[in-house]
Protein backbone atom coordinates (compact mmCIF):
# COMPACT_ATOMS: atom_id res chain seq x y z
CA UNK A 1 0.00 0.00 0.00
CA UNK A 2 1.12 2.92 -0.94
CA UNK A 3 -0.38 6.16 0.51
CA UNK A 4 0.18 9.47 2.54
CA UNK A 5 -2.62 10.56 4.99
CA UNK A 6 -3.28 14.40 6.06
CA UNK A 7 -5.75 15.77 8.26
CA UNK A 8 -7.61 18.53 7.13
CA UNK A 9 -9.38 21.54 9.02
CA UNK A 10 -7.46 20.66 12.47
CA UNK A 11 -3.89 21.72 13.59
CA UNK A 12 -2.28 19.65 10.97
CA UNK A 13 -3.26 22.20 8.58
CA UNK A 14 -2.68 21.83 5.03
CA UNK A 15 1.05 23.12 5.09
CA UNK A 16 1.73 19.49 4.85
CA UNK A 17 -0.09 18.13 1.72
CA UNK A 18 2.57 18.06 -0.64
CA UNK A 19 2.58 15.75 -3.29
CA UNK A 20 1.12 12.33 -2.37
CA UNK A 21 4.02 9.16 -2.88
CA UNK A 22 2.97 8.09 -6.20
CA UNK A 23 0.00 5.14 -6.87
CA UNK A 24 0.79 2.23 -8.76
CA UNK A 25 -1.00 -0.15 -11.54
CA UNK A 26 0.09 -3.18 -13.22
CA UNK A 27 0.96 -2.88 -16.92
CA UNK A 28 -0.46 -5.34 -19.05
CA UNK A 29 2.94 -6.08 -20.51
CA UNK A 30 4.25 -6.39 -17.23
CA UNK A 31 6.83 -9.25 -16.19
CA UNK A 32 7.57 -11.39 -13.28
CA UNK A 33 10.83 -13.27 -13.98
CA UNK A 34 12.83 -15.23 -10.75
CA UNK A 35 16.48 -15.42 -10.55
CA UNK A 36 19.37 -17.27 -8.61
CA UNK A 37 22.43 -14.99 -8.85
CA UNK A 38 23.43 -12.19 -9.06
CA UNK A 39 24.79 -11.58 -12.66
CA UNK A 40 21.16 -12.58 -13.32
CA UNK A 41 19.53 -10.45 -11.40
CA UNK A 42 21.38 -7.15 -12.78
CA UNK A 43 20.41 -8.08 -16.44
CA UNK A 44 16.86 -8.27 -15.16
CA UNK A 45 17.27 -4.83 -13.87
CA UNK A 46 18.98 -3.22 -17.02
CA UNK A 47 15.95 -4.01 -19.36
CA UNK A 48 13.20 -3.86 -16.86
CA UNK A 49 10.39 -1.76 -17.75
CA UNK A 50 6.89 -0.36 -16.16
CA UNK A 51 5.34 -2.57 -13.72
CA UNK A 52 7.91 -5.93 -14.33
CA UNK A 53 8.54 -7.62 -10.96
CA UNK A 54 12.23 -9.44 -10.35
CA UNK A 55 12.29 -11.98 -7.87
CA UNK A 56 15.84 -12.87 -6.04
CA UNK A 57 15.80 -16.61 -5.03
CA UNK A 58 16.13 -16.75 -1.17
CA UNK A 59 20.19 -17.60 -0.38
CA UNK A 60 23.25 -15.70 0.74
CA UNK A 61 24.98 -13.72 -1.98
CA UNK A 62 28.37 -11.58 -2.08
CA UNK A 63 27.69 -8.43 -3.57
CA UNK A 64 30.62 -7.11 -5.83
CA UNK A 65 32.41 -4.25 -5.50
CA UNK A 66 30.39 -1.72 -7.72
CA UNK A 67 27.28 -2.65 -5.99
CA UNK A 68 23.84 -3.99 -7.55
CA UNK A 69 22.95 -0.95 -10.14
CA UNK A 70 19.95 0.54 -10.44
CA UNK A 71 20.82 3.51 -13.36
CA UNK A 72 18.31 4.85 -15.97
CA UNK A 73 15.19 2.83 -14.79
CA UNK A 74 12.14 4.33 -14.46
CA UNK A 75 8.89 2.76 -13.76
CA UNK A 76 6.57 5.12 -14.29
CA UNK A 77 2.96 4.30 -13.32
CA UNK A 78 3.71 1.23 -12.29
CA UNK A 79 6.60 0.60 -9.87
CA UNK A 80 9.90 -1.77 -11.11
CA UNK A 81 9.88 -4.32 -8.28
CA UNK A 82 12.67 -5.97 -6.86
CA UNK A 83 12.24 -8.31 -4.24
CA UNK A 84 13.45 -11.41 -2.30
CA UNK A 85 11.82 -14.83 -2.60
CA UNK A 86 10.62 -14.95 0.67
CA UNK A 87 10.98 -11.74 3.12
CA UNK A 88 14.68 -11.80 5.09
CA UNK A 89 15.20 -14.55 2.53
CA UNK A 90 17.82 -13.45 -0.10
CA UNK A 91 20.47 -11.59 2.31
CA UNK A 92 22.63 -9.47 0.33
CA UNK A 93 26.39 -9.28 2.12
CA UNK A 94 30.00 -7.28 0.93
CA UNK A 95 30.75 -3.45 0.79
CA UNK A 96 27.72 -2.18 -0.83
CA UNK A 97 23.96 -3.34 -1.71
CA UNK A 98 21.80 -1.71 -4.64
CA UNK A 99 23.43 1.61 -6.46
CA UNK A 100 20.86 3.82 -7.41
CA UNK A 101 21.33 6.65 -9.87
CA UNK A 102 18.55 8.24 -12.40
CA UNK A 103 15.96 6.40 -11.73
CA UNK A 104 12.63 6.63 -10.91
CA UNK A 105 9.38 4.33 -9.57
CA UNK A 106 11.88 1.54 -7.81
CA UNK A 107 10.40 -0.79 -4.82
CA UNK A 108 13.32 -2.96 -3.23
CA UNK A 109 11.11 -5.33 -0.85
CA UNK A 110 12.21 -8.24 1.38
CA UNK A 111 16.15 -8.39 1.38
CA UNK A 112 18.24 -9.16 4.35
CA UNK A 113 21.18 -6.18 4.35
CA UNK A 114 24.31 -7.19 6.13
CA UNK A 115 26.88 -4.54 4.36
CA UNK A 116 29.69 -2.26 5.12
CA UNK A 117 28.66 0.74 3.29
CA UNK A 118 25.67 2.91 3.47
CA UNK A 119 22.75 1.98 1.24
CA UNK A 120 22.26 5.61 -0.81
CA UNK A 121 19.24 7.30 -2.53
CA UNK A 122 20.55 10.13 -4.33
CA UNK A 123 18.95 13.05 -5.09
CA UNK A 124 18.68 12.37 -8.84
CA UNK A 125 16.34 9.61 -8.08
CA UNK A 126 12.56 9.98 -6.77
CA UNK A 127 9.54 7.87 -6.28
CA UNK A 128 11.83 5.15 -4.02
CA UNK A 129 10.29 2.76 -1.78
CA UNK A 130 12.11 0.30 0.54
CA UNK A 131 10.08 -2.39 2.41
CA UNK A 132 10.02 -5.22 4.46
CA UNK A 133 13.48 -5.15 4.40
CA UNK A 134 16.07 -6.27 7.26
CA UNK A 135 18.83 -3.95 8.20
CA UNK A 136 21.75 -5.02 10.34
CA UNK A 137 24.83 -3.43 8.66
CA UNK A 138 28.59 -4.04 9.93
CA UNK A 139 28.99 -2.74 13.32
CA UNK A 140 31.26 -0.17 11.96
CA UNK A 141 31.74 3.40 13.67
CA UNK A 142 30.29 6.37 12.31
CA UNK A 143 28.48 4.16 8.85
CA UNK A 144 24.92 5.25 8.64
CA UNK A 145 22.99 2.66 7.27
CA UNK A 146 20.28 4.35 5.17
CA UNK A 147 20.55 7.95 3.71
CA UNK A 148 17.84 9.22 2.19
CA UNK A 149 19.06 12.33 -0.94
CA UNK A 150 15.76 12.07 -3.26
CA UNK A 151 12.62 13.39 -2.80
CA UNK A 152 8.89 11.15 -2.55
CA UNK A 153 10.53 8.18 -0.95
CA UNK A 154 8.70 5.97 1.37
CA UNK A 155 10.55 3.82 4.25
CA UNK A 156 8.31 1.69 5.75
CA UNK A 157 7.95 -1.74 7.29
CA UNK A 158 11.49 -2.47 7.61
CA UNK A 159 13.43 -3.49 10.82
CA UNK A 160 16.88 -1.75 11.41
CA UNK A 161 18.12 -3.33 14.92
CA UNK A 162 21.16 -4.27 16.63
CA UNK A 163 24.30 -1.89 16.80
CA UNK A 164 26.69 -0.72 19.31
CA UNK A 165 28.35 2.43 17.24
CA UNK A 166 28.03 6.02 16.40
CA UNK A 167 26.37 6.15 13.45
CA UNK A 168 22.59 6.73 12.28
CA UNK A 169 19.74 3.49 11.48
CA UNK A 170 18.38 6.43 8.89
CA UNK A 171 19.19 10.03 7.39
CA UNK A 172 17.31 12.48 5.51
CA UNK A 173 19.75 14.72 4.14
CA UNK A 174 19.49 16.65 0.54
CA UNK A 175 21.39 17.15 -2.68
CA UNK A 176 24.98 17.80 -2.62
CA UNK A 177 25.93 20.86 -3.51
CA UNK A 178 29.62 21.74 -3.27
CA UNK A 179 30.15 24.20 -5.56
CA UNK A 180 26.95 26.28 -4.20
CA UNK A 181 26.88 26.47 -0.44
CA UNK A 182 23.79 27.98 -0.54
CA UNK A 183 21.59 25.39 -1.87
CA UNK A 184 21.37 23.80 1.21
CA UNK A 185 17.69 22.11 0.73
CA UNK A 186 16.52 19.26 2.19
CA UNK A 187 14.78 15.77 0.55
CA UNK A 188 11.50 16.74 0.12
CA UNK A 189 8.08 14.31 0.87
CA UNK A 190 9.67 11.76 2.62
CA UNK A 191 7.54 8.76 4.53
CA UNK A 192 8.75 6.43 7.47
CA UNK A 193 6.03 4.27 8.24
CA UNK A 194 5.17 1.29 10.69
CA UNK A 195 9.37 0.40 10.64
CA UNK A 196 10.76 -1.43 13.75
CA UNK A 197 13.81 0.41 15.31
CA UNK A 198 15.15 -1.64 18.02
CA UNK A 199 18.61 -2.16 20.24
CA UNK A 200 21.15 1.09 20.03
CA UNK A 201 23.58 0.35 22.15
CA UNK A 202 26.27 2.77 21.56
CA UNK A 203 26.94 5.24 25.23
CA UNK A 204 28.42 8.22 23.11
CA UNK A 205 26.57 11.49 23.92
CA UNK A 206 26.03 12.23 20.20
CA UNK A 207 25.39 10.67 16.61
CA UNK A 208 23.40 7.31 17.33
CA UNK A 209 20.28 8.70 16.61
CA UNK A 210 17.51 6.21 15.09
CA UNK A 211 15.76 8.91 12.70
CA UNK A 212 17.96 12.09 11.79
CA UNK A 213 15.50 14.59 9.44
CA UNK A 214 18.23 17.06 8.17
CA UNK A 215 21.69 18.58 9.28
CA UNK A 216 21.92 22.27 11.06
CA UNK A 217 22.94 23.93 7.89
CA UNK A 218 19.70 23.23 6.24
CA UNK A 219 17.16 23.53 8.97
CA UNK A 220 15.54 26.19 7.61
CA UNK A 221 14.57 24.47 4.38
CA UNK A 222 10.86 22.51 4.63
CA UNK A 223 11.28 18.85 4.39
CA UNK A 224 7.89 18.05 4.43
CA UNK A 225 8.85 14.04 5.74
CA UNK A 226 6.27 12.13 7.43
CA UNK A 227 7.21 9.78 10.15
CA UNK A 228 4.66 7.58 11.99
CA UNK A 229 3.26 4.37 13.24
CA UNK A 230 6.75 3.66 14.18
CA UNK A 231 8.10 1.35 17.21
CA UNK A 232 11.54 2.34 18.82
CA UNK A 233 12.65 -0.14 21.39
CA UNK A 234 16.04 0.43 23.63
CA UNK A 235 17.39 3.01 21.29
CA UNK A 236 19.80 4.21 23.39
CA UNK A 237 22.49 5.02 20.75
CA UNK A 238 21.67 9.35 21.69
CA UNK A 239 19.49 11.75 23.47
CA UNK A 240 17.70 12.08 20.12
CA UNK A 241 15.65 9.04 19.02
CA UNK A 242 14.19 11.21 16.75
CA UNK A 243 16.57 13.90 15.65
CA UNK A 244 14.32 16.66 13.64
CA UNK A 245 16.90 19.53 12.08
CA UNK A 246 14.63 20.71 9.00
CA UNK A 247 11.40 22.36 8.99
CA UNK A 248 7.51 21.38 8.45
CA UNK A 249 7.75 17.74 9.65
CA UNK A 250 5.35 16.14 10.92
CA UNK A 251 6.11 13.43 13.79
CA UNK A 252 2.98 11.49 14.96
CA UNK A 253 1.73 8.00 16.38
CA UNK A 254 4.96 6.77 17.50
CA UNK A 255 5.50 4.42 20.01
CA UNK A 256 9.02 5.29 22.24
CA UNK A 257 9.08 2.20 24.67
CA UNK A 258 12.11 2.38 27.15
CA UNK A 259 14.73 4.03 24.69
CA UNK A 260 17.07 6.66 26.27
CA UNK A 261 16.44 8.95 23.79
CA UNK A 262 13.50 10.90 22.56
CA UNK A 263 11.80 12.78 20.15
CA UNK A 264 13.93 16.67 19.86
CA UNK A 265 13.16 19.09 17.34
CA UNK A 266 16.26 20.30 17.57
CA UNK A 267 16.73 23.10 14.46
CA UNK A 268 13.85 24.07 12.07
CA UNK A 269 10.30 25.61 12.78
CA UNK A 270 7.07 24.72 12.05
CA UNK A 271 7.13 20.89 13.27
CA UNK A 272 3.94 19.04 14.22
CA UNK A 273 4.00 16.37 16.99
CA UNK A 274 1.44 14.69 18.06
CA UNK A 275 -0.24 11.27 19.41
CA UNK A 276 2.88 9.77 20.31
CA UNK A 277 3.60 6.90 23.34
CA UNK A 278 7.00 7.85 25.01
CA UNK A 279 7.12 5.51 27.50
CA UNK A 280 9.65 4.25 30.36
CA UNK A 281 12.79 5.40 28.70
CA UNK A 282 14.73 8.56 29.94
CA UNK A 283 14.38 11.52 27.52
CA UNK A 284 10.51 12.98 26.44
CA UNK A 285 10.33 15.52 24.57
CA UNK A 286 12.45 18.54 24.08
CA UNK A 287 11.32 21.95 21.24
CA UNK A 288 13.68 24.53 19.85
CA UNK A 289 13.00 26.60 16.88
CA UNK A 290 10.00 28.08 16.43
CA UNK A 291 5.60 27.76 15.49
CA UNK A 292 5.73 24.08 16.82
CA UNK A 293 2.65 22.28 17.56
CA UNK A 294 2.78 19.40 20.34
CA UNK A 295 -0.63 18.15 20.86
CA UNK A 296 -2.12 14.25 22.27
CA UNK A 297 1.34 12.98 23.56
CA UNK A 298 1.25 10.77 26.31
CA UNK A 299 4.60 10.36 28.32
CA UNK A 300 4.90 8.13 31.19
CA UNK A 301 7.62 6.54 33.59
CA UNK A 302 10.64 8.50 31.80
CA UNK A 303 14.13 8.78 34.34
CA UNK A 304 14.97 11.55 32.70
CA UNK A 305 13.54 14.97 31.47
CA UNK A 306 9.51 14.43 30.19
CA UNK A 307 9.16 17.76 28.48
CA UNK A 308 11.71 20.93 27.99
CA UNK A 309 11.06 24.50 26.26
CA UNK A 310 14.34 24.94 25.37
CA UNK A 311 16.65 28.01 25.39
CA UNK A 312 19.04 29.22 22.81
CA UNK A 313 22.80 30.26 22.16
CA UNK A 314 20.62 32.11 18.90
CA UNK A 315 17.35 33.81 19.37
CA UNK A 316 16.34 32.74 15.78
CA UNK A 317 18.36 31.20 13.18
CA UNK A 318 18.75 33.02 9.59
CA UNK A 319 20.23 32.01 6.23
CA UNK A 320 23.57 32.69 5.91
CA UNK A 321 24.95 32.01 9.58
CA UNK A 322 28.42 30.80 10.04
CA UNK A 323 28.60 27.16 10.65
CA UNK A 324 29.26 27.62 14.17
CA UNK A 325 26.61 29.70 14.66
CA UNK A 326 24.21 27.15 12.65
CA UNK A 327 25.19 24.28 14.82
CA UNK A 328 23.64 26.09 18.01
CA UNK A 329 20.42 26.10 19.82
CA UNK A 330 17.66 28.16 18.98
CA UNK A 331 15.40 29.36 21.41
CA UNK A 332 11.83 27.76 21.81
CA UNK A 333 8.96 30.90 20.53
CA UNK A 334 5.61 30.63 19.69
CA UNK A 335 4.99 26.75 20.62
CA UNK A 336 1.49 25.53 21.20
CA UNK A 337 1.89 22.67 23.89
CA UNK A 338 -1.91 21.62 24.35
CA UNK A 339 -3.95 18.41 25.18
CA UNK A 340 -0.58 16.21 26.40
CA UNK A 341 -0.81 13.80 29.43
CA UNK A 342 2.94 13.90 31.64
CA UNK A 343 2.01 10.97 34.28
CA UNK A 344 5.03 9.76 37.02
CA UNK A 345 8.00 10.79 35.38
CA UNK A 346 11.33 11.90 37.46
CA UNK A 347 11.37 15.63 36.15
CA UNK A 348 7.86 17.06 34.11
CA UNK A 349 8.06 20.35 32.15
CA UNK A 350 11.66 21.81 32.58
CA UNK A 351 13.62 24.40 30.94
CA UNK A 352 16.88 25.71 29.89
CA UNK A 353 19.06 28.80 30.40
CA UNK A 354 20.89 29.46 27.36
CA UNK A 355 21.51 33.27 26.92
CA UNK A 356 17.94 33.37 25.03
CA UNK A 357 14.94 32.80 26.67
CA UNK A 358 11.95 30.99 25.07
CA UNK A 359 9.20 33.26 24.31
CA UNK A 360 5.44 34.00 23.57
CA UNK A 361 4.57 29.57 24.23
CA UNK A 362 1.10 28.49 24.67
CA UNK A 363 0.89 25.76 27.39
CA UNK A 364 -2.87 24.73 27.68
CA UNK A 365 -5.09 21.72 28.44
CA UNK A 366 -2.26 19.51 29.91
CA UNK A 367 -2.18 17.02 32.60
CA UNK A 368 0.88 16.66 34.22
CA UNK A 369 0.94 14.21 37.41
CA UNK A 370 4.23 13.29 40.11
CA UNK A 371 4.69 11.82 43.44
CA UNK A 372 8.16 14.05 43.78
CA UNK A 373 9.98 16.47 42.71
CA UNK A 374 8.58 19.92 40.61
CA UNK A 375 5.83 19.06 38.00
CA UNK A 376 6.88 22.81 36.15
CA UNK A 377 10.69 23.86 36.74
CA UNK A 378 11.15 25.90 33.60
CA UNK A 379 14.26 28.69 33.55
CA UNK A 380 13.63 32.32 32.68
CA UNK A 381 11.04 32.79 29.99
CA UNK A 382 8.68 36.10 28.70
CA UNK A 383 5.00 36.32 27.40
CA UNK A 384 4.53 32.23 27.84
CA UNK A 385 0.55 31.38 28.28
CA UNK A 386 -0.98 29.16 30.82
CA UNK A 387 -4.54 27.99 30.70
CA UNK A 388 -6.57 24.75 31.75
CA UNK A 389 -3.64 22.83 32.71
CA UNK A 390 -4.34 20.73 35.53
CA UNK A 391 -1.67 19.64 38.33
CA UNK A 392 -1.55 16.94 40.45
CA UNK A 393 0.40 14.73 43.24
CA UNK A 394 3.09 14.78 45.81
CA UNK A 395 5.19 16.97 43.51
CA UNK A 396 5.44 20.51 44.30
CA UNK A 397 3.60 22.91 41.86
CA UNK A 398 6.80 25.01 40.87
CA UNK A 399 6.85 27.88 38.59
CA UNK A 400 3.48 28.19 37.25
CA UNK A 401 1.80 30.78 37.87
CA UNK A 402 -1.59 30.36 39.66
CA UNK A 403 -4.12 31.42 37.38
CA UNK A 404 -2.72 29.27 34.83
CA UNK A 405 -3.94 25.63 36.31
CA UNK A 406 -6.26 23.84 38.53
CA UNK A 407 -4.52 21.31 41.52
CA UNK A 408 -7.02 18.28 41.34
CA UNK A 409 -7.56 14.85 40.80
CA UNK A 410 -7.46 14.33 37.65
CA UNK A 411 -8.65 10.47 38.28
CA UNK A 412 -6.67 8.98 35.61
CA UNK A 413 -7.31 4.69 35.32
CA UNK A 414 -3.97 3.00 33.76
CA UNK A 415 -5.02 0.77 30.91
CA UNK A 416 -3.63 -2.85 30.29
CA UNK A 417 -1.56 -0.95 27.74
CA UNK A 418 -0.11 1.42 29.89
CA UNK A 419 -2.06 4.77 29.02
CA UNK A 420 -3.17 6.70 31.28
CA UNK A 421 -6.54 7.99 30.75
CA UNK A 422 -9.69 9.54 32.07
CA UNK A 423 -12.14 8.00 34.59
CA UNK A 424 -16.19 8.47 34.27
CA UNK A 425 -15.40 10.61 37.13
CA UNK A 426 -12.57 12.90 36.31
CA UNK A 427 -12.82 16.58 36.97
CA UNK A 428 -10.86 16.78 33.45
CA UNK A 429 -13.84 15.86 31.74
CA UNK A 430 -15.33 18.81 29.41
CA UNK A 431 -12.93 20.96 31.35
CA UNK A 432 -10.61 22.19 28.15
CA UNK A 433 -10.45 25.62 27.35
CA UNK A 434 -10.74 26.26 23.39
CA UNK A 435 -7.15 25.98 21.24
CA UNK A 436 -6.90 27.91 18.26
CA UNK A 437 -6.55 25.99 15.86
CA UNK A 438 -8.61 23.03 17.59
CA UNK A 439 -7.39 19.69 18.50
CA UNK A 440 -10.19 17.93 16.77
CA UNK A 441 -9.03 14.49 18.30
CA UNK A 442 -7.52 12.07 21.02
CA UNK A 443 -4.90 9.94 21.58
CA UNK A 444 -6.95 7.08 20.71
CA UNK A 445 -7.94 8.76 18.00
CA UNK A 446 -11.69 9.30 18.88
CA UNK A 447 -13.06 12.90 17.97
CA UNK A 448 -13.44 15.29 21.18
CA UNK A 449 -16.35 16.70 19.97
CA UNK A 450 -17.57 20.09 21.01
CA UNK A 451 -17.23 19.61 24.74
CA UNK A 452 -13.35 18.88 25.15
CA UNK A 453 -11.48 17.24 27.93
CA UNK A 454 -8.13 18.05 29.47
CA UNK A 455 -4.72 15.70 28.85
CA UNK A 456 -4.18 13.87 25.99
CA UNK A 457 -7.24 11.58 26.05
CA UNK A 458 -11.05 12.54 25.33
CA UNK A 459 -13.33 10.34 27.76
CA UNK A 460 -14.82 7.57 25.87
CA UNK A 461 -16.61 4.17 26.75
CA UNK A 462 -15.58 2.93 22.85
CA UNK A 463 -12.41 1.40 22.41
CA UNK A 464 -9.32 2.90 21.28
CA UNK A 465 -8.84 3.26 17.56
CA UNK A 466 -5.15 3.36 18.35
CA UNK A 467 -2.79 2.04 21.34
CA UNK A 468 1.02 2.09 21.89
CA UNK A 469 2.25 0.09 19.03
CA UNK A 470 3.57 -3.69 19.57
CA UNK A 471 5.76 -5.54 17.51
CA UNK A 472 2.97 -7.30 15.61
CA UNK A 473 2.39 -3.58 14.54
CA UNK A 474 5.96 -2.90 12.73
CA UNK A 475 8.27 -4.34 10.65
CA UNK A 476 8.34 -6.40 7.81
CA UNK A 477 5.75 -8.63 8.52
CA UNK A 478 3.25 -5.88 9.16
CA UNK A 479 -0.43 -5.49 8.09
Amino acid sequence: MQRRTFLTGTLLGTAFATAPFALTTTSASAATVTVSSLADLQREIDRAAPGDRIVLADGTYNVPTGGIRISGRHGTGAHITIVSQSRGGAVLQGARSFVLSDSTGITISGFAFRQTQTLIIPADCSDIRLTRNDFKLADIADVDWVVVKANSVKIDRNHFHDRSTQGVFLVADGPDAPTDPEKKTMAKGLIVLRNHFARHTYTGTNGGESIRLGVSHRALDDAGAVVEYNLFERCDGDPEAISVKSSKNHIRHNTLRDCAGGIVLRHGNGTLVHGNHLVGGTEGIRLYGNDHKVFNNHLTGLSGRAFVIGSGTARDHLPGEPPAQQRGNDACDRALITHNTLARNARTLVGENRAHEPRDVVLSNNILVADSGTLVDLGQHTGFTWQGNLLWGGAADGTIPASGFVRTDPRLQQGTDGVFRLSSSSPAIGAAVPTTPAVTDDLDGHPRGGSRDIGSDQYATAAPLRRPLTTADVGPNAA
